[in-house]
């Protein structure tokens, strides 16, 4: 495809149909609900970042909390902000996640949706996580969702299954009423740990026959491995409190489907001493948590 106005045409698209085309995983806006009664019970607000179009900054702000959402594109922002019309306690800013500087701290950053994949270089990846670490109070949490990689399907996708467009899902386009296939065509680069993926709409008429088609520009994103997460925290400054498999607080495990970060920001007193309780990275209720 070429550029210019094309190309606004398809990231339009992608914001007018991201909530009908993006459901929430299993568990996740309760964990997230949770984080943030956690960190409203220290009187503090929450920043999302990569919020798109409120899919998650939304349902936190309505249930009391006070939010803030950032993102760089501001066709998701319009949308977010049109949601938001009726409602206190969210704000929206135009921004990059990898330099920022909001001049407030927060008690709870979130990075959800698999957003941190876009970051492709160590560098990228650092300055986001830096950039969050300058805007967390002490002793304030940081939760990343990422995706627990699949070597099985990356190794296909070297092999004889990349570039092939596949359908991934199906939605209803709100604007018309009418179904959209969405079809994938995913590759990977081994050397540099980079997914490439190509996305075709279908709009179909009653009868499932395509009335327009559009497809996007390739889109990289970094495929990130657990101890590769670690030693990013560790370079940051960041103390890893929990890893799970899930947003049902199971541990990260060889068949786990996704990898979620809690990480902490340390308190900065130089003996050591903890003035602000830590949730141990499980933010559910007291009588709700496993047994440590």
């Amino acid at each position: 495809m070429g550029g210019g106005r094309a190309d606004e045409q398809e990231v339009g698209f992608y914001a007018e149909t991201y909530d009908a085309a993006v459901p929430d995983w299993p568990g996740e806006i309760r964990f997230y609900l949770e984080a943030a009664d956690w960190a409203k019970s220290r009187g503090e607000a929450v920043l999302e970042l990569a919020c798109g179009t409120g899919r998650v900054a939304l349902r936190l702000a309505l249930a009391g909390a006070e939010v803030v959402g950032l993102d760089l594109s501001s066709d998701m922002l319009a949308v977010a902000r049109e949601k938001s019309r009726e409602v206190d306690r969210v704000g929206w800013v135009e921004g990059d996640m990898r330099s920022f500087d909001l001049e407030r701290a927060f008690g709870l950053v979130l990075i959800p949706g698999h957003a941190f994949h876009n970051l492709l270089t160590p560098d990228d990846q650092a300055a986001c996580l830096s950039c969050v670490r300058k805007h967390l109070s002490p002793g304030g949490m940081l939760v990343v969702h990422l995706d627990h990689q699949d070597v099985g399907w990356l190794g296909d996708l070297v092999r004889a299954k990349g570039g092939v467009f596949e359908e991934e899902e199906t939605f209803e386009r709100p604007k018309t009423g009418r179904k959209v296939r969405a079809m994938r065509a995913w590759a990977y680069e081994r050397s540099t740990q980079t997914a490439v993926c190509q996305t075709r709409w279908e709009e179909l008429d009653e009868n499932g026959d395509v009335v327009e088609a559009r497809e996007t520009e390739p889109i990289r994103l970094h495929c990130l491995f657990r101890f590769e997460v670690e030693h990013l925290m560790a370079r940051v400054g960041f103390e890893v409190v929990a890893t799970y498999g899930d947003f049902f607080n199971q541990p990260l495990a060889d068949d786990s489907p996704q990898m979620i970060w809690v990480a902490r920001r340390p308190e900065d007193h130089a003996d050591g001493r903890e003035t602000t309780p830590s949730t141990g990275g499980d933010f559910r209720p007291e009588g709700e948590r496993r047994d440590k």
